[in-house]
Order: C-alpha cells, then sequence, then structure tokens
C-alpha cells in the first residue's frame, strides 16, 4: 500500500522559517548592499557558440566543471582500489600488514589536505615526473593520443599537476574508504566466517563469495557519502592552479565582479553532481536488497 505524504505543523513551520530566512537574505543583498543582479551574463561562460566549429561548446564554467568531473572519478576510482587494498590490510592476520594499513589511515587523515596538496604536488609533479622524464615523453605523442588524454583526463602540457591532484584526492579520501569497507567487513557476525571456514574455504574465497557480497549492501550508504565528498574535496586542489570549477569560478569572478552570480551557479553545478550521485546510490542499494 502506498504510503501517503503527509505535512506536519512543525514541516510547515520549517518551510516557513527557511523561506523567511531566504527572503531576508534576498533583501539584505539587494537593499543594505546595493547589488544590482545581472544573471544574463552568466549562460555566455556557460557555453559559447564557436564559429569555427560551427557549434556551441563548453565555456569557462563547464569546462571547469567537466574537469572536476574528470578528478573526482579519477580519485574516486584509485581511492577505491587503495581504501580495499589497506581494508584487507587493515583485518589482516598479519601483524605488519596491520600496521601498514593502520599507519596509512592515522597518517592520512589526520593529515590538513591543503597541506597534502603541496607535498604531493612538489614530489610528483616537480620531482618524480621531471626525473623519469614524462614531460618529454607525452610531448612526443601523436596528436590522437594527446587528444584522448585531453578529452580523459587533462591537456598534455597541465597532465602532471592532475595527475598530482588525483594522487592526492586518492590518498586523502582512501583513507576514510579503508575504514569504511574495514567496517563493513568486521560487522559480519562471526557465524558467517565459521560456516564458511567449515565448508572449506579459504580466506580469499571467504571474502571473495561470503563476507564482500553482504558487506557491499551495508557500505553502500557511507560510502556515496565519501563518493559526494570527493566531488566536493577536489575544490582543494584549485590552489595548485587546476583549471576546475572553483578556480574558473575564482577567475571569473575576479574579471567580472558579478560574485553572488557566479557562486550561486557554482553551488547549483555542485549539487546537480552530488544529488545526481545520490539518488543513483540510492537505486542501487534499492536493486540489491530486492535481489
Amino acid at each position: 500500500m502506498e504510503k501517503r505524504l503527509k505535512f506536519t505543523f512543525v514541516d510547515v513551520a520549517v518551510i516557513g522559517v527557511l523561506a523567511a530566512a531566504s527572503a531576508w537574505m534576498v533583501h539584505r543583498i539587494r537593499v543594505d548592499l546595493s547589488y544590482n543582479w545581472h544573471w544574463e551574463v552568466i549562460p555566455q561562460y556557460l557555453f559559447r557558440y564557436d564559429p569555427v566549429e560551427r557549434a556551441w561548446v563548453p565555456n569557462l564554467l563547464i569546462q571547469g566543471f567537466l574537469t572536476t568531473l574528470k578528478l573526482s572519478i579519477w580519485a574516486t576510482v584509485f581511492a577505491t582500489l587503495i581504501g580495499a587494498v589497506m581494508a584487507l590490510f587493515r583485518v589482516s592476520r598479519s601483524l605488519f600488514r596491520r600496521m601498514i594499513g593502520r599507519t596509512y589511515v592515522e597518517f592520512n587523515r589526520n593529515m590538513p589536505p591543503l597541506v597534502l596538496v603541496f607535498i604531493v604536488y612538489y614530489f610528483i609533479s616537480d620531482q618524480v615526473i621531471s626525473a623519469m622524464g614524462i614531460d618529454a615523453l607525452l610531448r612526443s605523442l601523436s596528436p590522437g593520443t594527446q587528444g584522448f588524454l585531453s578529452s580523459c583526463c587533462a591537456p598534455v602540457p597541465q597532465l602532471p599537476v592532475f595527475v598530482s591532484a588525483v594522487v592526492m584526492l586518492a590518498l586523502y579520501e582512501g583513507a576514510y574508504i579503508t575504514e569504511i569497507i574495514r567496517g563493513g567487513i568486521q560487522s559480519i557476525e562471526a557465524g558467517q566466517w565459521e560456516a564458511s571456514s567449515a565448508l572449506g574455504f579459504t580466506r580469499w574465497q571467504q571474502l571473495r563469495y561470503v563476507i564482500f557480497p553482504q558487506t557491499t549492501v551495508r557500505i553502500l550508504p557511507p560510502l556515496a557519502g565519501q563518493v559526494i565528498s570527493t566531488i566536493k574535496d577536489s575544490a582543494i586542489v584549485s590552489v595548485i592552479s587546476i583549471q576546475e570549477l572553483t578556480f574558473q569560478g575564482m577567475e571569473l569572478m575576479s574579471a567580472t565582479y558579478h560574485t553572488f552570480e557566479v557562486w550561486i551557479t557554482i553551488t547549483a553545478l555542485y549539487f546537480v553532481v552530488t544529488f545526481t550521485c545520490s539518488l543513483a546510490v540510492r537505486r542501487l542499494e534499492i536493486s540489491l536488497h530486492v535481489h
């Protein structure tokens, strides 16, 4: 039987308070701050018409938005891989592996992300990539390969900095994903381990066929929250001139002085992608529970 949506007095009161707060904020901006809105200028910074290609192409804000998506996707993939490995280390029978996992988690969780950005940037971009001659290798690639790297990562001149940003985000977010997966594994009842062991499963088979399928369902909500956190945390790499959404917003704001229009648009773009992720994970969670 379908449940009907009911509004209580508390719900109405909360909606009223939020509406009043929004109206007061708009009033302060328009009257007290004497701010003149110019929303008509925002669309041109989203898309522009290219007479050469005879088509609409992404402009500054959408370019930054796409860079944010690329950063977040790559960082999430590597953070999940790192988190899965370190979570296995954290629940390993080996004391040495548990120490490695614990050290990794404690170091990254207790390190300010801004400090980690500069540590990784100056070490990887300035030292490792330069010492290995990767810059010259990237420049020697064919135009087709460079175009492929540009579409899925970043333009070749910006690729070393992009890699540094991905590594930093993967290391930082991977520490939290490690604890999410570890908590999920350890939440499985001891009887599941004992029953699978009695059937002659090796430890890897226990994890693969018994523990991980149950763990996946349990960790989806916190894992979705961490993916969303990765998207939001990607804004911090703007300090090393990664041209993601926040960086482009700051550049655009300093050039046009349309402060509120720019940042409200950026907020909306972040909300679209994070809310979409929330809905997708929710649907996946429901599907896993049904099956």
